[in-house]
């Protein structure tokens, strides 16, 4: 734990180099990614890196080091909050959720949920994955050439995935209207969000007004099927306090999980009022469906590229499952493949860079955070560190064997977070992403058509660039 007497006697933290006047705006700009690897490479795990103009300058504390994240998300977790301003922009315009919200509304909204995403609920899942992604193998059959882009098409199937659990029979609606709102929000959350000056809200700029209606057309939809649900969901009510339904991978009306969080209650915290359900809808869609879809995009690219270890993949999957339609209970009998995962999760994390804010002086490791200091870490830079990593871009899926992973530090790989804000989600990503998998590479073989994709980190890491496949049916000549 960092104290304050502790952190009188820190050393400075040492500042990455930058232009005059600006430091390194123009970098982080352009490449925050490798400028983050760059700072740890040249000046160790804590780096201070300064950028924009005087009196509108920002100064990141980065924290590279699986210990400081650990302290940062875990240990001193009450230290570091949510409060810079990427996530109060995240928070206007996609509500107070569980990943934004703090405090007293985190801990009861948490509350609230945590019954729906036991781990023998989300196994319920497990069927409605695997109709959407039988409906993916199918409609490749006409990929023209025989090439997909799998950060496409991995972005649909995660979307409709979470949209049929979330909505049930309201998928066909919300997963269109989601496709084409949700890439209007967050880039203007993007540039709201890294801009050290924006102008408010609600002046009538272009930006703003087609933020605002992608938000209103967004809103509408998700509280029209919530005040649906209200009338006529009740029936999921008993189930969701008793703990002993499994139907929420079944898509059918009164088991999805919107009608299982409108019937969630408890005495000490009641229950959420349309709104509250709104945020939650909300930021189940964010996080649930553009995690995965990283994470199932990038697993196939690197097998594509890699056909060794695509082979060993798929030997595995052939001698667990056969013909079988996978299951919730595979995940555990097919732990080659979720290596591989876990593989393209340390390389290509969701979410490369995590922010909070310092609300007390703290000392981790040699060096002091200041009170006020907005805090970065980097699962990106963390994931790479040679020092737990050696020759860390190689993919190497033999590093999450059993023994690899007893080996290194909790905190030198966490794609979902840690502490006490950790992903309540990351089994459902998990089970999703192997169940995914499992029968999408049992139906092709992969080739690389893009060998390099580039990838920059916007709410979550996103590609900027095609990552074409060539796609080969294996139950055919």
């Amino acid at each position: 734990m960092g104290t304050n007497s502790a952190a009188e006697t820190g050393k400075a933290v040492p500042g990455l180099a930058g232009v005059p006047l600006l430091g390194s705006l123009f970098d982080l700009k352009s490449d925050s990614l490798g400028t983050y690897l760059r700072a740890q490479h040249r000046h160790g795990d804590l780096v201070r890196i300064t950028a924009g103009p005087p009196g509108m300058r920002a100064e990141l504390y980065c924290v590279f080091s699986p210990a400081g994240a650990q302290q940062v998300l875990a240990s001193d977790a009450a230290r570091f909050r949510k409060d810079n301003h990427f996530y109060q922009e995240v928070r206007e315009s996609f509500g107070n959720g569980l990943l934004t919200s703090q405090d007293e509304d985190y801990l009861r909204q948490r509350r609230l949920v945590q019954p729906l995403f036991t781990r023998r609920r989300v196994d319920g899942y497990a069927g409605a994955i695997a109709a959407e992604t039988a409906s993916v193998i199918t409609a490749w059959g006409g990929a023209p050439g025989g090439i997909v882009d799998v950060s496409d098409e991995m972005a649909h199937l995660a979307l409709r995935a979470v949209a049929r659990i979330l909505f049930g029979t309201d998928v066909e609606a919300t997963a269109h209207v989601v496709a084409e709102c949700f890439p209007v929000i967050t880039d203007y959350v993007l540039r709201r969000g890294y801009s050290p000056a924006n102008v408010p809200r609600h002046w009538p700029t272009p930006g703003n007004r087609r933020a605002t209606a992608a938000m209103d057309e967004l809103y509408g939809v998700c509280d029209r099927i919530i005040a649906e649900r209200r009338r006529t969901g009740t029936e999921a009510e008993t189930g969701a306090g008793s703990g002993t339904g499994t139907g929420l991978g079944t898509g059918t009306t009164g088991e999805d999980l919107l009608t299982l969080l409108a019937a969630a209650r408890s005495s000490d915290d009641g229950e959420f009022d349309a709104a509250e359900l709104r945020d939650q809808v909300l930021i189940f869609l964010l996080a649930g469906h553009e995690t995965t879809a990283t994470s199932l995009c990038f697993a196939l690219h690197l097998l594509a590229r890699h056909p060794e270890q695509q082979d060993r993949a798929r030997e595995e999957i052939s001698r667990v499952l056969g013909d079988r339609t996978p299951g919730a209970a595979d995940l555990e009998r097919l732990p080659y493949l979720t290596q591989v995962l876990k593989e393209a999760m340390r390389l290509y994390p969701a979410a490369p860079v995590i922010g909070r804010k310092a609300v007390a002086t703290t000392r981790i490791g040699e060096h002091t955070v200041p009170a006020g200091a907005d805090v970065i870490l980097a699962p990106w830079v963390t994931h790479r560190h040679p020092v737990y990593w050696p020759d860390p871009d190689r993919f190497d899926p033999e590093r999450f064997t059993p023994e690899a992973e007893a080996g290194r530090p909790r905190y030198a790989w966490f794609p979902f977070g840690g502490g006490p804000r950790a992903c309540i989600g990351q089994h459902f990503s998990m089970l999703e992403s192997v169940i995914a998998l499992a029968m999408i590479l049992r139906a092709y073989a992969f080739e690389a058509v893009d060998t390099e994709i580039p990838v920059g980190a916007g709410i979550t890491l996103r590609t900027n660039g095609p990552a074409r496949c060539r796609i080969r049916r294996l139950d055919t000549p």
